[in-house]
């Protein structure tokens, strides 16, 4: 948050089309395409079994973003304009697509063979077959917790068959499904967001104005840690001066963090909808600074937006992974499993939260080079944020839990918020700007779709509205088929 974008956008919930299509248009153009002709040219094929059934596994990933996202979507004739000639597509309905996922993800990974070939080119899993098979049942259990409010027996039914499905489960950290980037130099301009070699997520955090835009962090997020002690909150939250940093990477960032801590000062991260200047922050003399100020006179000792805590250095680099699915995801999901009574067989509920608490903070040293989470550290926090003791308490404290870990990972951290309600999130309007919102004052439940599929898919599109009760107008108001809280 306080960058103009991310704020303008995010945080006051401005409505502006190319930021809500920028997921469909994008998708539909390359990934979904890409993917629909490789599956359909490898199909029949029984020298590529291997292969066709990594590309379903992975369309089933792919298209659960844009269902999440936007609710009915197309997805049987998806990226099917050049081999069939399909250029209106059907909406099919979030329950289809759902019931389909389960269909192709346990037929494509019962299809894995080691002895056919050789998956190349995969900078997931290097082409390891078996871990392929433990995501797409891993990835089953996260789509049977998304419906478990709407249809909760088939939910059941598909996370125990998944549980007992040949190849078993992401058990560890091994076993992460991660997308490899290489070190690439950030720059401005659109150019950046193309070089694909990189992770892109880590070109939005740095930003297009790197003296005043690297990622600021919202109250709600940085709070959430600082206020219950956990040790994460300093791995991932940093104050930083920025007066000399690199246009090309977080190089020559002055570190003010400890000393704001040894001083005693107070962080003060914005709230939703709040710029990095609302209000603008008391501010201090930096020691630290004064220091460097006399040889460098372009170096002002007194600082005050450097007391909004920033995104650390470490999920600034192009390098870091782009996150599929996690061990630490699979325990919460495990957990929450286990507090509803599925007899999941991997623990209480307890323990699979312990878990999955020790699996997400040992993520960030195994993957963003974080300081690693001492076992003192770990127990302290666990011993004052617990899980609780009724039902409510544990949902709460196991969703909450993966929403912090989710934060590399936005597209489900959304989703998952969105199915447990967990954790509650005041809108802007609670934050007082209600006066900017231009659709209503509650959080977004999903996006509109593109403005322009009214004009050229208008049948199918006036049909999904329809079906979502959405006679007139599109609506970020309107909750997806699974989200029934």
């Amino acid at each position: 948050m306080g960058s103009w974008n991310t704020t303008n956008y995010g945080g006051r919930h401005t409505k502006d089309n190319n930021e809500m299509s920028r997921i469909w248009t994008t998708f539909y153009t390359s990934s979904i395409k890409n993917l629909t002709d490789g599956i359909y040219r490898t199909a029949e094929d029984p020298d590529k079994v291997n292969i066709n059934s990594v590309m379903r596994i992975y369309k089933v990933y792919m298209m659960s973003i844009i269902t999440d996202i936007y609710g009915d979507a197309p997805y049987s004739e998806a990226g099917k304009g050049y081999l069939e000639s399909i250029f209106n597509p059907v909406y099919d309905t979030q329950k289809d697509i759902y019931y389909d996922f389960f269909v192709e993800l346990k037929n494509a990974a019962s299809k894995l063979d080691a002895n056919k070939d050789r998956v190349t080119g995969d900078v997931i899993y290097n082409g390891n077959l078996s871990q392929w098979k433990k995501l797409a049942n891993s990835l089953r259990l996260r789509y049977a917790m998304r419906i478990s409010d709407v249809e909760p027996e088939k939910a059941r039914v598909e996370f125990l068959d998944a549980l007992q499905a040949d190849g078993g489960i992401i058990e560890d950290a091994s076993d992460d499904a991660l997308i490899r980037y290489i070190a690439i130099s950030f720059s401005f301009g659109q150019e950046a967001y193309s070089d694909y070699r990189g992770n892109s997520m880590s070109q939005l955090f740095f930003g297009n104005d790197p003296a005043n835009n690297p990622s600021y962090l919202c109250s709600t997020f940085f709070n959430a840690m600082y206020d219950n002690g956990d040790p994460r909150t300093f791995r991932i939250a940093r104050a930083y001066y920025d007066g000399l940093m690199s246009a090309t990477s977080p190089d020559n960032r002055i570190d003010l963090t400890q000393e704001m801590l040894d001083m005693g000062i107070p962080f003060q991260p914005r709230d939703p909808g709040a710029y990095s200047w609302e209000p603008w922050p008391p501010g201090y003399d930096s020691p630290t600074l004064a220091a460097m100020a006399e040889s460098n006179p372009s170096i002002a000792s007194f600082v005050a937006r450097e007391t909004e805590p920033k995104l650390a250095n470490n999920f600034l680099k192009g390098d870091n992974p782009g996150v599929v699915m996690t061990a630490a995801e699979v325990k919460f999901l495990l957990a929450e499993a286990t507090l509803k009574e599925w007899t999941s067989g991997k623990g209480t509920v307890e323990a699979l939260y312990r878990q999955g608490v020790r699996a997400a903070m040992d993520f960030l040293s195994d993957n963003y080079g974080c300081e690693v989470v001492t076992e003192q550290e770990f127990e302290d926090y666990i011993s004052a944020n617990g899980i609780g003791y009724t039902f409510d308490q544990k949902k709460e404290a196991i969703n909450t839990q993966a929403w912090l870990h989710h934060f590399t990972n936005p597209s489900e951290a959304w989703a998952n918020q969105r199915r447990s309600d967990y954790p509650r999130l005041k809108s802007p309007a609670e934050y007082g700007f209600s006066q900017f919102l231009t659709d209503g004052t509650d959080i977004p439940v999903r996006l509109c779709y593109p403005v322009l599929e009214s004009s050229y898919n208008s049948k199918n599109y006036k049909d999904a509205l329809s079906r979502m009760g959405l006679t007139t107008e599109d609506s970020w108001n309107k909750p997806v088929w699974w989200d029934v809280n």
